[in-house]
């Protein structure tokens, strides 16, 4: 499928599935090797793959992935991941920009 036509949402489906079958290390690799920096889900995606690695990097996306989310729902979501690994409550969802 990225040889005919490069998509880059194909290009990070098969980072997340690389990640599945080899593990986040390897995906890291290959999705930094992107570079898709106006998306939202590029950063979303290198938040969930540095979390338990590396918590700074991995809120650092995570920061980066919320200024670009366009919608409330995608707002609400990374702001979810943001909470995670700040070991904040529900109540500090609410206070994230």
């Amino acid at each position: 499928m990225l040889i005919l036509e490069y998509s880059p949402v194909a290009a990070l489906n098969r980072t997340f599935a690389l990640a599945k079958a080899r593990g986040k290390e390897p995906a890291i690799a290959e999705a930094e090797k992107l570079n898709i920096s106006n998306s939202h889900f590029y950063f979303s995606l290198l938040g969930n793959l540095y979390s338990g690695i590396d918590r700074y990097r991995a809120l650092s996306h995570f920061k980066a992935a919320l200024d670009l989310a366009h919608t409330d729902e995608e707002k609400t979501i990374v702001k979810k991941n943001i909470c995670k690994l700040e070991g904040s409550d529900e109540e500090r969802l609410n206070k994230t920009n």
